[in-house]
């Protein structure tokens, strides 16, 4: 990070507490949000930074709490929680609307106790790229959707697992993680894997056989998308929860 502001990452289980410490303005946010985003790359079950030692030259470099807060709330569907931020900056996050949606905290312990109590239930799988994948995928769905009481859901949110697991085995080719998060009012659906391939979902002639799977997902999911994860990517798609 720059050397005007330095950060301390706590990868406590299951909330990972950052400590910011130096000068945030326009410069230093920048690195603060390739940090903070490097964190959520980890897939915390919660995620809160620390402001106690932070001193805040430029109120608008406090969009960089604003942009994580949303980042995460996409992939990997976990809360953001700032605590302990000097006067002029609490107040300035008061007053900026972009910045109303982060929870903010008085101390770490408090903010904490809040990220725990918010994290949302999960399940993972690790999955080989495989001819069994989306079988496999389909059933972890439907185990998470009689879990968490969502019968709904579980067709939608199966058809999507598939496809984004499908385009993993003909394309990446790597071992992949699957999640599944209930963060109401969506379930959150994502597959990490260990390709930087592009996704995008193309228009297929129209007698081709395959390559309409991405589409089903735009169809099926209220967003989706993909950004960069460690060495791979990260492949999410949110499904309403009625």
């Amino acid at each position: 990070m720059s050397s005007r502001i330095t950060c301390e990452v706590s990868d406590g289980s299951p909330v990972t507490i950052v400590r910011l410490a130096g000068t945030l303005d326009l410069a230093t946010m920048r690195s603060v949000y390739r940090r903070l985003t490097a964190c959520l790359t980890a897939q915390p079950d919660a995620l809160v930074v620390d402001l106690g030692a932070v001193v805040v030259r430029d109120r608008l470099a406090l969009a960089v709490f604003a942009a994580t807060f949303r980042r995460a709330e996409e992939w990997p569907a976990v809360p953001v929680v700032l605590c302990a931020p000097p006067p002029s900056a609490a107040r300035w996050l008061a007053a900026t609307t972009a910045c109303r949606v982060v929870p903010v905290r008085r101390d770490c312990a408090e903010a904490t106790r809040v990220a725990r109590t918010a994290a949302a239930p999960r399940l993972r799988a690790r999955l080989e790229p495989v001819s069994g994948a989306c079988r496999r995928a389909r059933e972890l769905v439907v185990d998470a959707c009689a879990r968490w009481q969502l019968p709904e859901v579980a067709g939608p949110a199966s058809v999507v697992l598939s496809e984004l697991v499908a385009n993993v085995v003909r394309h990446a080719g790597t071992p992949m993680q699957v999640t599944l998060t209930l963060r109401r009012p969506y379930l959150h659906i994502a597959v990490v894997d260990g390709s930087r391939r592009a996704v995008r979902a193309r228009v297929p002639d129209v007698r081709s056989e395959g390559g309409r799977g991405l589409l089903l997902v735009r169809e099926l999911a209220k967003r989706w998308g993909t950004v960069p994860a460690g060495n791979g990517k990260a492949v999410w798609a949110m499904v309403p929860v009625t």
